[in-house]
């Protein structure tokens, strides 16, 4: 399980967040985690709009697509999401972290329903 190399890559200290889909919350899953002492963080489903991390995806989708030669296989692919993904400037990442207060706030005032992001 990659989460297992994760946290021997950053150590102990992190709460482990995923996308809600209904695979992630099998009970093998969680069975897994708790066997790990891995807290996963506890957020609404259906909400990729609170994840920063989509916005950061689509920009990445968005840069691989835009190249003068776009991938046409799995090799081509890996190479050019790694060559895009060490060009993202890092004011992109600063601005998606930093809007999270305005996302959950945003969540809060419509009672948890869609926000623009």
């Amino acid at each position: 399980m990659f989460v297992r190399l994760f946290r021997g890559a950053v150590g102990d200290k992190f709460v482990f967040m995923d996308d809600n889909a209904t695979c992630h919350r099998t009970l093998a899953v969680q069975d897994c985690l708790d066997s790990e002492g891995i807290q996963r963080l506890v957020w609404p489903e259906r909400s990729p709009d609170l994840n920063p991390i989509e916005n950061v995806w689509d920009a990445l989708g968005r840069q691989v697509a835009g190249q003068n030669y776009p991938p046409t296989n799995k090799n081509t692919l890996i190479r050019a999401l790694a060559e895009e993904w060490n060009k993202l400037p890092q004011q992109l990442l600063d601005n998606v972290v930093q809007s999270m207060v305005r996302r959950v706030e945003c969540c809060i005032t419509l009672h948890g329903g869609h926000i623009p992001y």
